[in-house]
């Protein structure tokens, strides 16, 4: 997957970033961040196209055996009608197209059955996929994206603040 590959590259950036002494901050470029996450978000519709595929792919599935169940359940009663024209044999006949119909049913329920667990086990492997995406990578990319802003905010705040003290001092000192 694509957009696990760029998340690791956002994981190194931030890993290998040179930091500021005592602070506890590093230094990134930020276009470089940034072109990281313009091709997650180009990324994530493939992502989200391959959940629509697996949706396709069940309907599909279900469809497929609706029509089995169908075809097996023409064939049971085409069966039927046709023991049931022979005189001789009617009861029996009636017995067969019962059982027939009996299995064909179970047959049927058990396609269908194994048609939803089998769907079911492909969308739970991909829901388990992007529960780990979104624990491994997402929660901890914004909540550090988060705290380097309000990090950057705080230091540009304490050297504006620097600065206005360092003009009232020279205001003072040409006062003088």
């Amino acid at each position: 997957m694509k957009v696990l590959e760029l998340l690791d590259e956002i994981e190194e950036i931030v890993d290998t970033a040179p930091g500021f002494p005592l602070s506890g901050k590093i230094m990134v470029d930020s276009d470089e961040l940034l072109e990281i996450v313009k091709e997650i978000r180009v990324e994530l519709p493939d992502e989200i196209e391959q959940a629509k595929w697996i949706k396709d792919e069940r309907q599909r599935i279900l469809d497929e055996a609706k029509a089995e169940y169908e075809t097996i359940l023409r064939d049971a009663k085409a069966q039927a009608e046709a023991m049931v024209e022979q005189d001789d044999i009617t009861v029996k006949a009636k017995k067969r197209a019962d059982e027939i119909m009996r299995v064909a049913d179970a047959n049927a329920r058990s396609l269908k059955l194994s048609t939803f667990e089998y769907v079911d086990s492909i969308l739970y492997n991909f829901q388990d996929k992007m529960d780990q995406l979104n624990a491994a990578y997402f929660n901890d990319m914004f909540n550090h994206i988060q705290d380097t802003f309000e990090k950057i905010n705080t230091t540009i705040s304490d050297n504006r603040g620097e600065i206005k003290d360092m003009i009232y001092q020279a205001q003072m000192d040409s006062e003088k």
